[in-house]
């Protein structure tokens, strides 16, 4: 349904009512073969939310870990706040208790001192 909708024209950066792009939405969902098609059709990797949550962040929240790989593959920034407190991907998944990505994000190089 992606691929038609993407074959179609569909906007890569509409928005929610919360203002989650398709991008977003697919990442903190953990449909990773979704995320690809986004990102290979351009979707911008780092749009935030209303409250400034990338699509790293809510997948390291969400417990995706085979998207928080994929985004950090892509260039995702390992450090990007949220507007609403400043926290990063690795706050969101210590957080949520996601053990997996927390080890991932601080072998990429996270910041453990970073909110």
């Amino acid at each position: 349904v992606v691929k038609l909708l993407l074959e179609k024209g569909a906007n890569l950066e509409s928005r929610d009512w919360f203002g989650r792009t398709p991008l977003s939405r697919a990442a903190g969902s953990g449909h990773e073969a979704v995320v690809k098609q986004l990102l290979e059709k351009g979707a911008h990797l780092e749009s935030g939310d209303q409250y400034g949550r990338t699509p790293l962040s809510r997948a390291a929240w969400s417990g995706c870990e085979a998207v928080v790989k994929l985004l950090l593959e892509k260039g995702a920034d390992l450090e990007s706040r949220d507007d609403k407190n400043g926290q990063t991907p690795l706050w969101w998944a210590a957080g949520n208790g996601r053990e997996a990505i927390v080890k991932l994000l601080l072998e990429k190089g996270a910041d453990l001192e970073s909110r």
